[in-house]
């Protein structure tokens, strides 16, 4: 079964190579590797058609710059394989990650293994969809780049041009068309922590769609979800002033621990209107960490 790797490239001269050397290196003979240079303005466009010269499961994808989104939408339309995955290009794969996944598959639709430096994934496989978005709290690793999709599953599904966190947008509507979903222990997709990056760097616009992504997800929703969305909207709130999109909501202290539960019993009291000024009262004296919003 043929396994499709599709990696957008802009302005990564110095990673590009490790990158695709980990991708080669896989074991998985019966591969494609799309690169798609996004109008890189510097020598990726040329490192491209080296790699493609050096290797016949490579080909390349020229375009003009549209985005992250727009890059991958790209390979999506001229993608042979049979699975899908993704890979950002200052990232790479440890050895021997894929074949084994690959095996792995069987009758999932997805299979999501570990990202470096968050918390290690458990073996689990679950065939109601909601249990590995509350369980697995899969809302906070909505990542495209360290899961393995079969391929029907993008049928008539797009990545949103123009979007922060865009995999937020896409991953609710992937895991409606799936049946079974398993996380793994095995492999590693190594992350690069990049602070100038797009994501890093989001501002009230940003953070604004990513609330927005998961309010309009359609997935169910637990206290421990709303916890999490109502840190985005707090710092949402703190960056715009906007009117607040998060809906009211008593939250059960129950399934919550450390300072979740305590931010929790505020809430109840004080409602997420006050909450949220307290947050940004506290933040105009001191500069702490931000609130926690990851994906």
């Amino acid at each position: 079964m043929k396994l499709t790797v599709i990696i957008p490239v802009y302005r990564v001269e110095a990673t590009l190579d490790r990158c695709v050397e980990s991708v080669l290196r896989q074991h998985v003979n019966d591969m494609e590797v799309i690169l798609v240079d996004d109008g890189s303005p510097d020598l990726c466009p040329q490192m491209c058609d080296d790699w493609a010269k050096k290797d016949r499961r490579i080909s390349v994808i020229h375009k003009e710059n549209g985005g992250l989104s727009d890059a991958r939408n790209a390979a999506l339309d001229i993608a042979t394989g049979d699975y899908i995955t993704f890979v950002d290009s200052d990232d790479w794969i440890s050895p021997d990650t894929y074949a084994p996944l690959l095996e792995m598959m069987g009758d999932n639709d997805l299979l999501e293994y570990a990202v470096s430096g968050r918390s290690p994934l458990k073996d689990v496989c679950y065939e109601n969809i909601n249990e590995y978005w509350l369980q697995a709290q899969a809302y906070t690793h909505c990542f495209a780049c360290n899961k393995i999709f079969r391929r029907h599953l993008f049928d008539g599904v797009r990545f949103p041009k123009g979007r922060i966190f865009e995999d937020v947008y896409i991953l609710p509507q992937l895991l409606c068309k799936a049946g079974k979903v398993c996380t793994t222990s095995r492999g590693l997709y190594h992350y690069t922590d990049n602070s100038q990056g797009i994501t890093a760097t989001a501002g009230g616009k940003g953070l604004t769609q990513l609330l927005e992504a998961h309010l309009h997800s359609g997935m169910p929703m637990d206290d421990r979800y709303y916890m999490y969305l109502a840190n985005i909207q707090m710092d949402v709130w703190e960056r715009t002033n906007a009117p607040l999109i998060l809906p009211p909501r008593h939250i059960g202290t129950s399934t919550l621990d450390g300072k979740q539960k305590i931010k929790a019993i505020l809430l109840n009291i004080l409602g997420i209107n006050t909450l949220c000024r307290i947050n940004k009262l506290i933040h105009t004296f001191k500069k702490p960490s931000r609130w926690q919003h990851s994906l």
